[in-house]
C-alpha cells in the first residue's frame, strides 16, 4: 500500500523492558506478517544513557536488528552496546564527525551494520551529513529530511547544490560537492554568517 517497501520501529529511548518490543514484534509477526517482514530494524528503545541502563537486550535483537541512535555517542559506547547485544548504529555528524568515523570504524570491524541519520541537518550540516552516508556503507542510503521541514533554510546552499537540498525518486545528487573543505565551496554560497568566535 502507498508504494512502501520497508519500515522501521523507534521507540525514542521509552522503553525499560525488552519484554514489551519482544511482545510487539511477536504479535506483528503473528498478526501481521508482511508488516513484519517489511520492518528492516528497531530503533533505540532503551533508555539513552547506556552506561547507566545496562539492559541485556540479546532476546531483542534475535528477533530484529536492533540499531543504537541516542546511546551511540562515541566508539566505546558502541561497544558496550554490542556486549549488550545491540546489532546496529545510526551515524549523526551533529554527534562531531570524527565521533561517527570512529563509531562508523568499530562497527564496522565488528560487523555491525550501519545507517546515516540527520536531526534535519540544514544548510552546510548537510554536505558532511550525506558525505559520510556515501562513505560508509549504509542498510537503505541516508536519512536527510531538513528540506521536508525546513526548505528555505537552507536556500543560498541550494543555489549551488540544487541536488542536496531536493530529493528526486527518494535520492539526492551529491555530484556538486568538490574541492576542499568538505566540497562546500564556500566562496559561491551567498550566505551572510557571523563573524568568527576565535580567530586562528
Amino acid at each position: 500500500e502507498h508504494g512502501v517497501e520497508r519500515l522501521s520501529a523507534d521507540f525514542n529511548c521509552t522503553v525499560r523492558d525488552p519484554a514489551y518490543v519482544n511482545d510487539i514484534l511477536d504479535r506483528l509477526k503473528r498478526e501481521e506478517p508482511r508488516i513484519h517482514d517489511m520492518m528492516l530494524y528497531v530503533e533505540q528503545p532503551f533508555p539513552y544513557d547506556l552506561e547507566a541502563n545496562q539492559i541485556d537486550v540479546h532476546s531483542v535483537s534475535a528477533r530484529k536488528p536492533l540499531f543504537m541512535d541516542e546511546s551511540a555517542h562515541d566508539w566505546r559506547l558502541v561497544r558496550l552496546g554490542r556486549q549488550l547485544g545491540w546489532t546496529g548504529v545510526a551515524l549523526k555528524t551533529c554527534k562531531t564527525q570524527t565521533g561517527a568515523l570512529l563509531a562508523a570504524c568499530w562497527a564496522r570491524a565488528h560487523d555491525m551494520p550501519l545507517m546515516v541519520q540527520d536531526l534535519s541537518n540544514p544548510m552546510l550540516a548537510q554536505i558532511p551529513h550525506v558525505l559520510l552516508a556515501a562513505h560508509v556503507s549504509t542498510i537503505a542510503g541516508v536519512e536527510t529530511n531538513s528540506m521536508q521541514f525546513y526548505p528555505d533554510a537552507s536556500a543560498p546552499e541550494a543555489a549551488i547544490h540544487p541536488g542536496l537540498y531536493r530529493r528526486h525518486e527518494g535520492c539526492v545528487d551529491l555530484s556538486t560537492i568538490r574541492g576542499s573543505g568538505f566540497g562546500y565551496r564556500l566562496h559561491a554560497i551567498n550566505r551572510d554568517l557571523p563573524p568568527p568566535e576565535i580567530e586562528v
